[in-house]
């Protein structure tokens, strides 16, 4: 039995990490996992750079970040594949959940352009925004809906609070609005700090989340490693995807090894039956989080592209290098050699034109058929990377 130690940040989408290694997935692979609970972002990237860890769940678009020179000097690190879309919520404090109420937005968790407007209607800027990191899809669903909401990049302050904290810093007045991860904007709103606005998924159909990723020198060096890895992670995930597991899971994930918190929470993410507010309104959010259905573990190279884009323009980089460099860290080849072994449905492409999608499709896949999940932007949006990147594969 081979050990790999893996540091996670206390998320329900790290459940594929603690599934795998609780219900025997990695066991099945000849590994034995050693899971480091992590309390910041800034952790997981600094010792995976420094070897402390083989492995770490991580925000999407920090090894982007590090590809494009904006983190500290560190190896290479590149996304294997993606352990989660989704999952992250919009929350307001209590103020101006009461001023959205005073003017009759109903919090129906279904039209962002609505909960926009009405949020333009009762703040007055600066609007002060919590995320959990510079690179994170948190801060890009936030900052691409406020901006078609009509702020203006000075009307928003972007703060970035660790997931475990971010209950406390609104309650001590230190933000006004956060996106963050389940279970921690249900969280907050058991603590009566916060009331939910938005699910991440009303924004982008299947936001990206966390990414498994590993140095690249590790891949390269012990390629068995990593393909057991990642098929341990990826059965898992397949495993989590049943609506009936779910329960399951959340009672796992939330033992005092891991999130540490009532099973209840970690439950409304799992099941996308979350509570509006400490009053007990519900909201269904359907497919609030995937792990693996649709090709949801995927690392699209054409979703790398995107958020170098986004990240590049943020910081006056060229466009062009950044979305080159950021794809190739998205491993979409290693996908493919580990994973056809394990069965897993291949794309016939490793990018496409993001947000096309309004619908699930079906759609050609490497042998056979495969179904894709939606994944419109809420304005229409799409992004496809420019022809000369069409050979990255």
């Amino acid at each position: 039995m081979i050990s790999l130690r893996l540091g996670y940040v206390p998320l329900i989408d790290a459940a594929p990490l603690i599934v795998a290694q609780e219900l025997g997935f990695a066991a099945e692979e000849g590994l034995r996992l050693e899971l480091v609970r992590l309390g910041a972002w800034t952790q997981a990237r600094d010792m995976l750079g420094a070897g402390m860890i083989d492995a770490a769940h991580m925000l999407m678009p920090i090894p982007i970040g590090q590809a494009l020179g904006l983190g500290p000097p560190l190896p290479p690190m590149d996304l294997v594949m993606f352990m989660s879309q989704g999952g992250q919520v919009i929350a307001v404090n209590r103020t101006i959940e009461a001023r959205l109420r005073g003017i009759g937005y109903g919090f129906d968790f279904a039209d962002p352009r609505a909960a926009g407007q009405a949020l333009r209607n009762v703040v007055a800027a600066p609007l002060r925004v919590g995320v959990p990191f510079t690179f994170s899809t948190h801060l890009e669903l936030t900052d691409y809906w406020l901006r078609v909401s009509g702020f203006a990049p000075e009307e928003v302050k972007l703060i970035t609070v660790p997931p475990p904290r971010m209950t406390d810093a609104m309650a001590a007045g230190e933000v006004d609005m956060f996106c963050v991860g389940e279970p921690w904007a249900s969280f907050a709103v058991e603590r009566e700090a916060a009331a939910l606005l938005l699910p991440g998924t009303s924004i982008w159909a299947a936001p990206p989340e966390k990414g498994l990723v590993l140095r690249r020198d590790f891949t390269a060096v012990r390629p068995d490693e990593t393909g057991a890895l990642m098929r341990a992670v990826w059965r898992a995930g397949r495993w989590l995807d049943q609506p009936d597991q779910r329960g399951l899971a959340a009672e796992i994930i939330s033992r005092a090894g891991y999130l540490d918190l009532p099973p209840e929470l970690a439950d409304r993410g799992l099941s996308g039956r979350l509570l509006l507010c400490a009053d007990g309104e519900l909201r269904e959010a359907p497919r609030f989080i995937a792990f693996n259905a649709g090709a949801a573990s995927f690392p699209w190279r054409s979703i790398a592209a995107l958020i170098a884009k986004r990240i590049a323009l943020r910081y006056g980089k060229d466009i062009d290098v950044a979305m080159a460099r950021a794809m190739q860290h998205f491993r979409t080849d290693l996908y493919r050699k580990h994973l056809r072994p394990a069965g897993a449905a291949l794309p016939g492409a490793s990018s496409r034109l993001e947000g096309m999608l309004v619908e699930d499709r079906m759609v050609a896949a490497e042998s056979g058929q495969m179904i894709l999940h939606a994944d419109g932007f809420f304005d229409g949006f799409t992004f496809e990377p420019p022809e000369q990147f069409s050979s990255i594969s």
